[in-house]
């Protein structure tokens, strides 16, 4: 899955990629370097990021989209945000899935909108918001809360109509967790893939690999690539990622590692 992101302010590459064509022209070079998926955000939801208005977020995605459909029909798309008229333009838009990092926490409608569209549904698991989730990241259990947490997620998504094949859990890596706790979550993915659901596993260029590394958000390729190798392994079956073409050699050779029969 490759990171599209429409702001003037993601952590990583804010403002690189803002300008409607220079999106569809990103989106366009991830598709041809082995992405499957190209995730569309419109909104940052780095720590500490503000949220923006829906008119605001939907000038920013829907356009894209449509450019990138318009020369790439073959696209697989999905929608990275927390609200349901959002989703529910894209998804019009000719986006395919929808990936809400609040797991259905922030618009109650989102669930009905996945629903009528019949569209696969990311579920993260988040603590607050972004502006507050990093204010507060003890838990007695991390993992017994994870799990709790998406209980009781897919129970309201499936109370909505859509079926648990269509979901995908996402355990938040960075999202109101200390750089201790995102190793753990990593470590953890079997057990989290035990619920029997599939996995997304979003680490790119994170911070939890830039604290242990001590490098920026652009010098952690390296690291990236080895926790998104550890993903392989673990059992994540989406990998979201900023440096496509790098990461899809990193997934080669650990999928053929893990599982000859994976390779291709």
């Amino acid at each position: 899955m490759g990171i599209l992101n429409v702001t003037p302010d993601s952590f990583s590459d804010g403002g690189l990629f803002f300008a409607h064509s220079n999106a569809i022209e990103h989106a366009l070079e991830m598709l041809s370097q082995g992405a499957r998926i190209i995730d569309i955000g419109g909104e940052s939801t780095r720590p500490g990021a503000e949220p923006v208005s829906e008119q605001e977020e939907l000038e920013r995605v829907v356009p894209v989209i449509e450019g990138i459909l318009e020369k790439a029909p073959e696209a697989i798309l999905s929608i990275d945000t927390t609200k349901s008229r959002v989703a529910d333009a894209a998804i019009s838009a000719g986006a395919h899935i929808i990936n809400d990092i609040s797991g259905l926490g922030f618009d109650p409608e989102m669930a009905q909108v996945a629903a009528a569209h019949d569209a696969p549904l990311i579920l993260m698991h988040i603590r607050g918001t972004p502006e507050t989730m990093q204010s507060d990241t003890r838990y007695e259990d991390l993992q017994a809360e994870l799990e709790a947490y998406f209980h009781e997620r897919i129970e309201l998504a499936v109370r909505a109509g859509i079926p648990r094949s269509q979901l995908v859990l996402d355990p938040g890596i960075g999202f109101g967790k200390s750089v201790e706790q995102n190793y753990q979550l990593v470590r953890d993915i079997p057990r989290l893939a035990a619920l029997g659901f599939g996995i997304l596993l979003g680490t790119s260029r994170k911070s939890f690999i830039g604290k242990l590394l001590d490098r920026p958000a652009d010098e952690r390729l390296m690291g990236t690539a080895a926790s998104i190798a550890c993903g392989v392994f673990l059992g994540a079956h989406i990998l979201r990622v900023h440096d496509v073409a790098q990461m899809v050699d990193v997934i080669k050779v650990a999928e053929t590692i893990a599982s000859p029969s994976l390779a291709r």
